[in-house]
């Protein structure tokens, strides 16, 4: 049986502006185990956000209890909870959130030099490592600028993954990018999931949640659907389908001008 590498239970988060109190959570139940490819879907104001938040420990539940990879997160400081970030998780969000002027192979060693631990040494080299996973070994030395939108992606999904976390958290990471690209990156997570990595991705499209197993759906503030995906859709043979049709469509149009 697969370990949990989430569990929640219970979890509220309610914010309050004045005497008024806002629900954004109402008491969620969340069981996530190693290996999965996850999608949560949500229109704006769910409650879809705050969850990854709580999920990435960037924000603390108001009531319940949240367990990540067997620790007790709820009731933790905010420094603890940032070690355990940088331990645990590996983040992707739409924006990039890339430094403009820094290599790629800088921005992707930017978390193994702000661990407080120490525990990575030659920390170049394991950022030059995790650029080639995700297939970007000759752009090291590149600036974002000299990157297309999803080589860019490329370099976050890098950046969250050279610490080696446990879970990795997507926020809406196809949002900047056209459909081709958008089907590449998938092809990337679902390529990193069969490696093993638990993947939890928040989108609002429904083309990329049936690339997931499992898609849960959250309205005002509660889960109302979670199910698993009977087929998942493949992204690397639906890469493949676009690379043909559009190799068949330039033949033509080479006859054509023929």
């Amino acid at each position: 049986m697969s370990t949990p590498v989430i569990e929640i239970s219970g979890v509220k988060k309610i914010y309050r502006m004045g005497e008024t109190e806002v629900f954004a959570l109402r008491g969620v139940d969340l069981t996530v185990t190693a290996g999965e490819l996850l999608a949560v879907m949500g229109s704006s104001g769910s409650g879809k956000s705050t969850l990854m938040n709580i999920l990435g420990c960037l924000d603390i539940p108001t009531a319940g209890s949240y367990v990540l990879d067997g620790i007790r997160v709820d009731g933790m400081s905010r420094n603890d909870l940032a070690d355990l970030r940088n331990r645990k998780l590996g983040f992707v969000f739409q924006g990039f959130n890339l430094l403009p002027r820094t290599s790629a192979v800088e921005n992707v060693e930017l978390p193994l030099l702000y661990d407080r631990t120490a525990r990575w040494t030659n920390t170049r080299q394991l950022a030059a490592e995790a650029l080639e996973r995700v297939g970007l070994g000759a752009r090291l030395e590149h600036q974002p600028s000299e990157l297309s939108g999803g080589q860019q992606q490329r370099v976050a999904i890098a950046r969250a993954l050279v610490t080696q976390p446990t879970l990795l958290l997507a926020d809406e990471p196809t949002g900047n990018l056209d459909s081709r690209t958008s089907i590449e990156v998938m092809a990337l997570f679902q390529a990193l999931n069969e490696q093993g990595i638990t993947v939890i991705i928040v989108t609002h499209e429904p083309d990329i949640a049936q690339y997931a197993h499992r898609v849960i759906e959250v309205r005002d503030g509660r889960i109302m659907k979670d199910h698993a995906v009977a087929a998942p859709r493949s992204a690397a043979d639906d890469v493949a389908r676009l690379d043909a049709e559009a190799a068949e469509l330039a033949a033509g149009v080479t006859k054509e001008a023929a």
